[in-house]
């Protein structure tokens, strides 16, 4: 596998991940306050319905005269604030009403599928409205010339750079300011957060908006840097994997991207495996090659930033490193037979993923313990 191809799949992973980076973010605001949110799926949805709407509507009401740009980020104030208000809706019934929360999600996702899938049927089909396209490329000067990290991290559209500064803040906010110490509090215990004066309800209501944020520059990112129009359906789970990533990323906003860059990569895979001109076996080979170097390095980079002493998983430490790269070795010395597999099964692959994810950490993995539970004021 040449540096191109390894260029062209990081690149096209992390434009993949986006969406579940933003939708992890949504669910971690959320969670970390107290309130789960299954309707990130709906949310994204509506994000991405009302910024192919607002941007549309906008080019056509203004003749056209004004520059693509400014449509498009006016679709993306009007897929950011309607995603606010489900937020907002959720929140209410959650909080407020004291609803189920997982039933409350539940019937905002229903309610995202049935308003889009009515407009579109009504609206947007009949009248051909078409979109305004896409947000361009924004090469950053000199690190963008950076062999390899360049076209992977600094020659993107705008949206993906707001992306990985928000992993970055958010990372640094929830655990090493006072805005994120409340809100852990009123995650974890929430009668002793408010025991010193923390309004658990009010910090709920804030978090849950800010995520609703989040899951509309989820949503806003598939139309207006992806396909450029909506499609019905079009975020097709990606926030139940945004959940799986945060899960997997054990509550953490960079661990969420680490994750939600896996499924990324997984789906990225799927797509470069289609164009058929790379064998499929060879490269699912190098895959689990790379997969089990990683398992090895971040086990290595877990000990160290732990500062535990890995004299006795030293030897395993290696074994697992000297593996991968055996098997990254081997690839390149034995031919694999042409075998195509099903555009149908490659198209599976993030979603199989997921199911690995869920059953393999969701029992080991323990979220705020006062997740799901409503707060009454006593």
């Amino acid at each position: 596998m040449d540096l191109n191809l390894f260029t062209g799949l990081f690149t096209l992973a992390i434009i993949k991940a986006a969406p579940l980076v933003f939708g992890a973010l949504c669910g971690l605001l959320g969670e970390r306050s107290g309130v789960i949110n299954i309707g990130i799926e709906g949310m994204m949805l509506i994000g991405a319905f009302m910024s192919f709407l607002g941007s549309a509507l906008f080019n056509k009401w203004t003749g056209g005269l004004l520059p693509p740009n400014v449509a498009l980020l006016v679709g993306l104030l009007v897929g950011v604030v309607s995603s606010v208000i489900i937020a907002a809706l959720h929140a209410v019934l959650s909080i407020h009403y004291k609803i189920d929360q997982v039933i409350s999600g539940t019937v905002i996702n229903l309610l995202a599928v049935g308003i889009t899938n009515y407009v579109a049927n009504v609206y947007i089909d009949p009248t051909h409205l078409s979109g305004v396209g896409v947000f361009p490329k924004l090469p950053i000067p000199i690190l963008s010339k950076i062999p390899f990290i360049g076209q992977v991290l600094f020659s993107h559209q705008p949206m993906i750079y707001l992306m990985l500064v928000l992993v970055i803040f958010l990372q640094y906010a929830v655990f090493h300011t006072p805005w994120g110490l409340r809100m852990r509090s009123v995650g974890e215990h929430p009668r002793a957060a408010d025991t010193v004066g923390i309004n658990v309800n009010r910090t709920r209501y804030i978090n849950v908006i800010l995520g609703g944020v989040m899951a509309g520059l989820g949503g806003a990112i598939m139309v207006l840097e992806s396909v450029g129009r909506f499609q019905k359906l079009m975020t097709s789970g990606r926030g139940f994997i945004a959940l799986a990533a945060l899960i997997f990323g054990r509550w953490t906003s960079v661990g969420a991207f680490g994750s939600a860059l896996l499924f990324g990569f997984s789906e990225a895979l799927g797509v470069r495996l289609q164009f058929g001109d790379l064998n499929h076996i060879y490269a699912l080979v190098v895959v689990s090659g790379l997969a089990v170097l990683g398992v090895g390095f971040f086990w290595l980079v877990r000990k160290l930033i732990a500062k535990e002493s890995f004299k006795k998983s030293y030897l395993s430490i290696g074994i697992v490193l000297l593996l991968g790269c055996s098997i990254l070795v081997g690839a390149n010395l034995v031919k694999f037979p042409t075998i195509s597999i099903p555009i149908e099964f490659l198209g599976l692959l993030p979603y199989i993923l997921t199911i690995f994810v869920l059953t393999g950490f969701v029992r080991k993995a323990t979220g705020p313990a006062a997740v799901g539970q409503p707060y009454e004021k006593q």
